[in-house]
């Protein structure tokens, strides 16, 4: 009997490109703490930073689609290397129209520079790759010269704003903490923050730093089993509901809390503070608020600070999304040799000597004068007689309790 045969349907070839799921929103920041491993982030953010990178990098993003362009050519933003160099799938120029037409939480599959939904197109722009990064970069340091003169009018212009604050010290708040004569441990979150503080971690705890939190940088010190002594907060209207506001666990460990708010700025700007049961102090400077703990920390005296997640750098200068590199410029230089970054700590700091190292010292020591002294005649005689007595005083003590 011939037995019927039933042919069986070839599945379809799988689209080209990478799948997942799509997170659309214009603000990166925001965006950051809605991604999940393997999501497509889509955003408009010209001129991607380190930071942020990192941020969607430590995040898992599969790929990033941008409206606007990763490096504009203004500057050398570092932020696209970050990205290329981990791997993630780099899509932009889809324009104001290309983000509108993507939905948030929808499959979509990105391939050579166009985002799909199954076979149909969503948004087209270019696909940026390793050698683009690259090019590109090159072309950007090409305009080093007049971003230079640029820095040179906004960090002029910053210290004709600050000049009480930085020449002369007023207005700066004094915290309950006590810093004077004390090393101080400045922690933001920055792309090396986690790894520097791990370093700098036993040199707080042995030294009895002063740790002060700026923004998330509290959260950062939380995770490494420290509590923050200061958190300085960015605290303009609508700030405190943005993904970079330290926790309220955080705010509620810390002594003190510092709010860094706009010159003439009212109350608006601490009240969702004050609304967490917290009595912030008021710091009004235009300065970053990492560049504003640094100024605590220096007015009040401390012996020595350290910088975790605080680049300095000529490119970390101009890698920014603000006129904030005239503020951090000249913050260091009025802060001067008290700061040492937290990389320098492991090559400078060996470590305080506690007493259970001599202990162990000792006893190694006598460990090796018995062994010494037990190869020879007269210590192989003593160890005999050491037996005969431990013997005798275990009978005595078994005759006792007999």
């Amino acid at each position: 009997m011939k037995l019927s045969t039933r042919q069986r349907s070839e599945a379809p070839a799988p689209l080209p490109g990478l799948t997942g799921q799509a997170r659309v929103e214009r603000r990166t920041h925001v965006l950051i703490g809605r991604l999940r491993p393997g999501d497509i982030a889509v955003l408009d953010h010209l001129d991607m930073d380190q930071s942020t990178a990192q941020d969607l990098v430590d995040a898992g993003v599969a790929a990033v689609v941008n409206a606007s362009p990763f490096i504009s050519g203004r500057y050398p933003n570092l932020g696209p290397e970050v990205l290329s160099e981990a791997g993630v799938v780099l899509v932009d120029g889809i324009g104001p129209a290309g983000l509108a037409a993507v939905r948030d939480g929808a499959k979509v599959r990105v391939h050579e520079g166009t985002v799909y939904v199954g076979d149909s197109p969503l948004a087209s722009g270019r696909s940026v790759d390793g050698d683009v990064v690259r090019a590109e970069m090159g072309s950007a340091r090409l305009g080093l010269a007049s971003q230079l003169e640029s820095f040179t009018h906004n960090t002029a212009e910053f210290l004709r704003r600050e000049q009480d604050v930085l020449l002369h010290g007023q207005g700066i708040p004094r915290t309950a903490t006590t810093m004077a004569c004390r090393p101080v441990v400045v922690v933001a979150r920055g792309p090396e923050a986690a790894e520097q503080l791990k370093t700098a971690k036993a040199f707080a705890r042995e030294q009895g730093a002063v740790l002060v939190g700026v923004d998330r940088g509290a959260d950062a010190l939380l995770e490494q089993g420290l509590k923050p002594d200061v958190v300085v907060v960015t605290a303009r209207p609508g700030d405190l509901d943005e993904a970079d506001r330290p926790s309220r666990k955080a705010l509620k460990q810390a002594k003190d809390v510092v709010a860094v708010v706009p010159r003439g700025s009212g109350r608006a700007a601490t009240e969702p503070l004050e609304r967490l049961g917290l009595r912030p102090v008021r710091f009004e400077t235009g300065a970053a608020a990492g560049d504003a703990a640094l100024i605590l920390a220096d007015h009040g005296e401390a012996s020595v600070i350290v910088g975790v997640g605080l680049r300095a750098t000529l490119d970390a200068f101009l890698d920014r999304q603000r006129d904030g590199h005239a503020s951090t410029y000249l913050t260091r230089l009025k802060v001067g040799p008290r700061l040492v970054d937290a990389s320098t700590v492991q090559e400078l700091y060996a470590g305080r000597v506690r007493p259970w190292h001599l202990f162990v010292a000792l006893v190694a020591g006598l460990l090796a004068v018995a062994v010494a002294v037990g190869v020879t005649p007269v210590g192989q005689e003593w160890t005999e007689q050491l037996g005969h007595g431990v013997q005798d005083l275990v009978d005595y003590l078994q005759g006792l309790l007999k």
